[in-house]
């Protein structure tokens, strides 16, 4: 603007316009849109890819006379249900054991976190509520939610990570061949959520966010005997090194009261030392076996090939072996590894119900970190429709594995 049209805008008694403050309000809501988009990016994506799958559900459920609340609280769903209404000796007679038995410590065969969040939740605005149904399948997808900010934050942590590898660690998690659980009355995502949380606290030194969210993971389910070993080993390298670091002793102190303390529990309802075990050996055919019902499963599924699922069953249990050696090439931080071969261990060395070895590798979601870094350093095209791809293929296998697969998952 000349000096004569400032002098003319003086004169009729009008402002200078400033340019300067509108560039910079521009510039101040462009950064509030961009920071929002990045806090709110592992949530979206996680929730995103869950709405897919339920829309497949959904399809899946009417081409096959289904319902679909029936489905996302189906097989352990009713346990966990009927555990949150009326605690353990409080299930109905109706539910049984996979003999078709049962006896009064049967429910105790499962672990009382998710049911009790799910009851707590439930309670905060009456019985005449949001009902446990609700209530579960919420407390599922904050879970998942939870889960997808600390797998964002691993992803930035691990050896050559990045922003974009935890968002496209996230979208793989959502995205898992079983992932349908994830919006399921079932306890996968919050053992998840508590799990990867732990793992952050390892990563992060912070032993107190590690030990107290392994303990919470240890009330969730027994895989949190894996994730007590990987948070314990690397308490106690550190308090090796340096016995001063009090953080360290308490976290490792912290991390397998949950599951300790259940586990005694049960011993002591069942009058058995092994009292959990044996319940699970007698309900549901479950023990050690070295993996040798796993090698029988899978020769046997891939000699007749008779359903989809199992199928699918062994060839996930492949790649989650093929990823366990990549992390351990690749060197991640060997925590992350720990703590996959563990889960990984306890699926495949375990009988009793083959049908649920995927399902079980949900758990495993540091197997995804080697794909994830990979994935990173495509174009942007590549891994979103890559991700797209598997979005698409695995909701069509969770909603198979519930419309059309006549078993337990």
């Amino acid at each position: 603007m000349s000096a004569t049209d400032v002098t003319r805008a003086e004169a009729e008694g009008s402002a200078v316009p400033d340019e300067e403050p509108v560039e910079a309000g521009k510039r101040g809501h462009a950064w509030t849109v961009r920071r929002t988009g990045a806090v709110l990016a592992p949530a979206l994506i996680f929730l995103g890819i869950r709405e897919l799958g339920l829309l497949v559900l959904t399809w899946m459920a009417s081409r096959n006379d289904h319902s679909v609340s029936g489905a996302l609280r189906s097989w352990d769903g009713q346990w966990f249900l009927a555990i949150a209404d009326g605690g353990y000796s409080g299930v109905p007679d109706g539910l049984v054991d996979a003999y078709g038995q049962r006896s009064a410590e049967t429910p105790l065969a499962f672990f009382p976190g998710y049911p009790l969040v799910v009851r707590w939740f439930a309670a905060i605005d009456g019985p005449e509520g949001i009902g446990l149904v609700t209530s579960a399948l919420t407390v599922t997808i904050v879970a998942g939610v939870v889960c997808s900010y600390a797998l964002a934050r691993l992803g930035q942590h691990v050896r050559g990570g990045s922003r974009r590898t935890g968002l496209i660690l996230v979208a793989l998690f959502a995205a898992s061949p079983m992932s349908v659980v994830l919006a399921m009355a079932y306890s996968e995502a919050l053992f998840c959520a508590f799990a990867a949380w732990a793992l952050v606290g390892v990563l992060e030194k912070r032993w107190l966010l590690a030990g107290v969210c392994c303990a919470l993971a240890g009330l969730v389910r027994s895989t949190g005997a894996a994730l007590v070993l990987a948070v314990g080993l690397a308490a106690l390298l550190v308090v090796i090194r340096n016995p001063r670091s009090w953080r360290a002793w308490l976290g490792g102190a912290i991390a397998p009261l949950g599951l300790l303390g259940y586990l005694a529990w049960v011993g002591t309802r069942t009058g058995e030392w092994n009292g959990w075990f044996a319940l699970q050996q007698r309900g549901w055919g479950t023990g050690f076996d070295g993996g040798a019902a796993t090698l029988r499963f899978s020769l046997d599924a891939l000699a007749d090939a008779r359903s989809v699922l199992e199928v699918t069953t062994v060839g996930l249990i492949v790649v989650a072996l093929v990823l366990l050696v990549i992390m351990i090439v690749r060197k991640v931080e060997w925590p992350l590894v720990t703590y996959s071969a563990a889960v990984l261990a306890m699926d495949l060395t375990s009988n009793g119900l083959m049908n649920s070895k995927a399902r079980l590798l949900v758990p495993a979601f540091t197997l995804l970190i080697p794909v994830a870094l990979a994935l990173a350093k495509r174009r942007v095209s590549t891994f979103v429709v890559t991700l797209c791809a598997l979005a698409v293929v695995t909701s069509w296998f969770g909603a198979y594995a519930l419309t059309s697969w006549g078993y337990a998952i």
